[in-house]
C-alpha cells in the first residue's frame, strides 16, 4: 500500500499547516500510554497551562487543552460565550472565515457577515458603521480570523479592538488564530481578544490533535449565562476539574502533553520574539521570490501580508492544481491547493513552524522547476537569487552557536 508513495530522501513539507515536526518532538511523544489520573499528568498539564498563556501574551486568559482540530476549537469558542439567534459580526475573506461563518450559522447564532474580496482583509469601515448603529447593543461578538490561510492574509487585530473601544461597545472578541499564533506577534491582553485559539499542527509544530483556546475574564463571564448547547467543549468541566487539581475532564492525548510540553520548550529557548523576526525573514523572502518569478501575490496590499503562507497567482492559462501535483510527483514537494473560489488559480507556499532558511531556499528551488515544467517561463534560479540574497543579508547567528 505504501509503495506508491515512497520518495528517496526528505519530503518537503510546505503546505501552511500541518508542518514539520521537530525530531525534539517526535522523541518527546515516543513514549507509553500512562495514567493520567497519576500524579505526573496533572503535574505536567499545570506547567502547560501556565506556559501556553506565554504564546498568547496573557496574563488573564485561561487556556483549555482539548484534543480536537481547529474546527473544534471554533465550536468551544462560539458555544460558550454565546446563546442561539445572538447576533454576530462575522468577516469573510477567504476559505476558513468562510467555514467558521458556515459554523456559526449551523450553531443558530444570527450571523452578519461581513465580505471582502478574497485577498484583501477585513473591511473594518462597514464594521465601522455597524458599530455606530448598534446603539442597543444587539452585537454579541464580533469574529475575526487573524490569519486568512487560504489567501494569505493577515487581519489587524489591534484595530478592531481600538473600534470596539471607540464605540464603548461590549461585544465579544472572538479571534481565530490557527495559522498565526507562535509565528505572528499576538497580544491577548493588549488587544482586549476575548477568547483566541490556535491548532496544535500549526506554528506549534506539533500533530494534529489539540485545539488550544484561551479564554479572556468576559468570555468566563460570558459563558455563565450562555445557553447554546455544549458538552465535550465545555469549559466548566474544565474548570472543574482545574480545581480540583486533577486538570482533565476526559482522557488526553498523553502523547501530545509531552509532544506539547518539548514544542513549546523549542520556542522558548529561541525566544518568541525571534520566532516572529525569523517568520518574517522567511515570508520576505518568499515574496521577494514570487515578485522575481515575475508572479502575483493573492494578498492585495502590503498591510495584509501573512509571515506564514504566501499564495501565488498563476497566469490563466496554467492550473494551479498541476503545479501541486508535480510538486509531489516529481520532486517529494508539498505545495498548498488554492481552495474554493480561488481553487485553479493560486497555489500556496507555506513558511510556518519549526523552518529555517535553507530549507526554504530549497522549496523555492523546488518551485522553480515546476513552474518551468508546467510551461511558466521562469528563469531558473531568479527566485532562489533574490531570496538568498536577501537573507544573507538578514539571517542572524543561531544564539546558541555564538
Amino acid at each position: 500500500m505504501a509503495d506508491y508513495v515512497y520518495g528517496p530522501g526528505r519530503s518537503h513539507l510546505f503546505v501552511p499547516g500541518p508542518v514539520n515536526i521537530p525530531d525534539q518532538v517526535i522523541r518527546a511523544m515516543s513514549r507509553q500510554n500512562e495514567d493520567y489520573r497519576s500524579p505526573a499528568i496533572p503535574a505536567l498539564t499545570k506547567t502547560l497551562i501556565e506556559d501556553v498563556k506565554k504564546i498568547f501574551k496573557t496574563t488573564a486568559g485561561t487556556p483549555f487543552l482539548i484534543p480536537t482540530t481547529g474546527t473544534g476549537a471554533w465550536e468551544s469558542a462560539l458555544t460558550n460565550t454565546l446563546s442561539p439567534g445572538d447576533r454576530i459580526v462575522s468577516f469573510l475573506i477567504g476559505q476558513f472565515s468562510l467555514l467558521w461563518i458556515d459554523q456559526q450559522q449551523r450553531l443558530g447564532f444570527n450571523v452578519d457577515v461581513v465580505e471582502s474580496d478574497w485577498g484583501r482583509g477585513a473591511d473594518l469601515a462597514v464594521l465601522e458603521q455597524k458599530l455606530r448603529a448598534d446603539a442597543g447593543h444587539t452585537i454579541k461578538a464580533v469574529c475575526i480570523v487573524h490569519n486568512e490561510t487560504a489567501t494569505g492574509v493577515t487581519n489587524d487585530l489591534a484595530a478592531v479592538r481600538r473600534l470596539l473601544d471607540a464605540h464603548r461597545h461590549p461585544a465579544l472578541l472572538l479571534v481565530d488564530g490557527v495559522s498565526s499564533i507562535c509565528a505572528l506577534d499576538f497580544r491577548m491582553d493588549e488587544w482586549g481578544v476575548d477568547v483566541a485559539l490556535t491548532g496544535s499542527q500549526k506554528a506549534l509544530s506539533l500533530p494534529t490533535g489539540l485545539g488550544i483556546v484561551c479564554a479572556g475574564p468576559r468570555a468566563l463571564e460570558a459563558s455563565k449565562t450562555a445557553r447554546s448547547v455544549r458538552v465535550f467543549f465545555d469549559w466548566n468541566d474544565y474548570l472543574r476539574s482545574y480545581k480540583l487539581g486533577t486538570y482533565w475532564p476526559y482522557t488526553p492525548s498523553i502523547q501530545l502533553l509531552y509532544g506539547l510540553r518539548a514544542a513549546l520548550d523549542l520556542l522558548f529557548e529561541e525566544g518568541l520574539d525571534n520566532v516572529f523576526k525569523r517568520h518574517n525573514r522567511l515570508g520576505t523572502a518568499t515574496r521577494m521570490a514570487v515578485q522575481a518569478w515575475g508572479l502575483k501575490n493573492c494578498t492585495q496590499k502590503e498591510e495584509w501580508f501573512s509571515d506564514t503562507v504566501t499564495a501565488v497567482v498563476v497566469p490563466p492559462y496554467i492550473d494551479s492544481n498541476e503545479i501541486v501535483r508535480q510538486a509531489w510527483k516529481r520532486y517529494n514537494l508539498s505545495l498548498g491547493l488554492g481552495l474554493n473560489k480561488i481553487a485553479g488559480k493560486v497555489f500556496r507556499i507555506g513558511h510556518l513552524g519549526n523552518l529555517n532558511e535553507l530549507q526554504l531556499l530549497g522549496c523555492l528551488s523546488g518551485v522553480e522547476m515546476v513552474l518551468k515544467d508546467v510551461g511558466y517561463p521562469v528563469k531558473l534560479g531568479s527566485g532562489v537569487a533574490a531570496a538568498a540574497a536577501y537573507l544573507s543579508n538578514t539571517t542572524p547567528f543561531i544564539p546558541s552557536r555564538i
